[in-house]
């Protein structure tokens, strides 16, 4: 029997640990690259070119995708803990099940994405299109949506609760089954929302600005006090 000496026990090694999982975390950014989960943490991928990449389960945390291009991405159970799309397009994205603490997306394309039972926790989407989006059972706890364009999407169970939505775009959202308590509505048009009860509108806060859908009334809590 042929002994292995040490060196090439260690070089055995090292190729096995070498893995196609692993190599593929080499791979340069570019349109389609799969980085399926990854470590990706604090990465520096502004104004890149990520057409259709694969993130799925990857880690994204403190990276900078401020201006790129991650239409029809696969985002999904990704974490974003702090991570940066301002101005990027997410056009098509699926984000379904990613958490998000502090992310930003402000300015973001997202419309048609997918952040179905996403964990959305204190996110900036300020002036973001997030128009037809799919945003069943999403986790959207005191996000900011302001003045962002909602139009058609399904907000279907979604949390919302002190969320704000001051000068948003709403017309065709669904609401139904949304959590909305102290939901801060104040200057935005409610007229053209769907699914809407006045129980749910009872526990969100408005102002004189704010629009009603026809046949609500004014809940007796507006104007609500500071947050």
């Amino acid at each position: 029997m042929q002994f292995l000496t040490g060196a090439t026990v260690v070089l055995i090694a090292g190729l096995m640990s070498s893995s196609p999982a692993t190599a593929k975390c080499n791979d340069h950014p570019g349109p389609g690259v799969d980085w399926q989960g990854c470590n990706m943490q604090m990465v520096m991928l502004q104004e890149t070119d990520l057409t259709g990449a694969n993130f799925e389960g990857a880690f994204l945390s403190g990276t900078v995708f401020t201006g790129s291009r991650l239409t029809q991405a696969n985002l999904q159970g990704a974490e974003l803990v702090r991570t940066s799309f301002n101005k990027a397009d997410l056009s098509g994205a699926n984000l379904e099940k990613t958490l998000a603490w502090r992310a930003l997306f402000n300015a973001a394309l997202l419309k048609n994405a997918r952040l179905v039972k996403v964990e959305f926790h204190r996110v900036s989407l300020e002036g973001a299109d997030l128009s037809g989006s799919d945003m069943t059972e999403g986790d959207f706890i005191r996000s900011n949506f302001a003045n962002a364009n909602l139009n058609g999407a399904d907000m279907t169970g979604a949390a919302l609760s002190r969320s704000l939505f001051h000068g948003a775009n709403l017309s065709g959202v669904s609401f139904q089954r949304a959590y909305l308590y102290w939901a801060r509505f104040e200057g935005t048009d409610l007229s053209g929302v769907k699914n809407l009860t006045q129980e749910q509108l009872d526990r969100t806060c408005g102002d004189q600005n704010t629009r009603l859908p026809s046949g609500f009334s004014v809940p007796q809590n507006w104007p609500c006090g500071e947050d």
